[in-house]
């Protein structure tokens, strides 16, 4: 039987010398492989409570959606600035090269509710922490974070359980 990393491209050197892009649009256009990592992303979150799914930008708007819709709730997405055509908030954050803002709607989210942060890769933990800020600013509690590659060597995943948070990974590579 498959697992998700079978259906996970490898892309060498790109987007420069040195990266093994690990590619999810391989993933995601098998209908298997797709239900399968939705269906296991969803897994560990069985009856507990959850108001919305906030996806990060990009690919965790194609993850966050479906699963907004398996378990009929509400998708939120946190977009890059400039994105979002209503009254939003922002956070600003670092890159490996240098910096970005992400915001969400100031409505989004309200006060209590629960909230699963998904996204397709889990590498710095940059994007996920300034979602993060973003969600409890807005007064949401998150009861998880959710991703289909984990990349430990790139501390991401300390960094959020640092923050507190629990981190979901459907699969890890380890390096670059």
């Amino acid at each position: 039987m498959k697992t998700i990393q079978d259906y996970i491209r490898t892309i060498v050197d790109f987007p420069h010398e040195g990266i093994m892009f690990r590619d999810v649009t391989t993933l995601f256009a098998d209908p298997r492989g797709f239900r399968m990592a939705i269906d296991q992303m969803l897994h560990p979150y069985a009856g507990q409570q959850i108001d919305k799914v906030v996806g990060l930008e990009a690919r965790g708007f194609i993850l966050g959606g479906a699963i907004a819709h398996q378990l009929s709730k509400g998708f939120v997405p946190v977009r890059k600035k400039g994105k979002l055509p209503g009254t939003t908030i922002s956070e600003e954050y670092t890159l490996e090269y240098g910096e970005a803002i992400v915001e969400i709607h100031d409505d989004a989210i309200q006060p209590g509710e629960k909230v699963l942060v998904v996204d397709d890769l889990l590498a710095t933990g940059g994007t996920a922490e300034a979602g993060i800020k973003l969600i409890e600013r807005l007064g949401g509690e998150i009861i998880s974070t959710s991703f289909i590659i984990d990349l430990p060597d790139l501390g991401g995943r300390a960094r959020l359980e640092a923050m507190g948070m629990e981190v979901n990974a459907l699969c890890a590579y380890d390096g670059l």
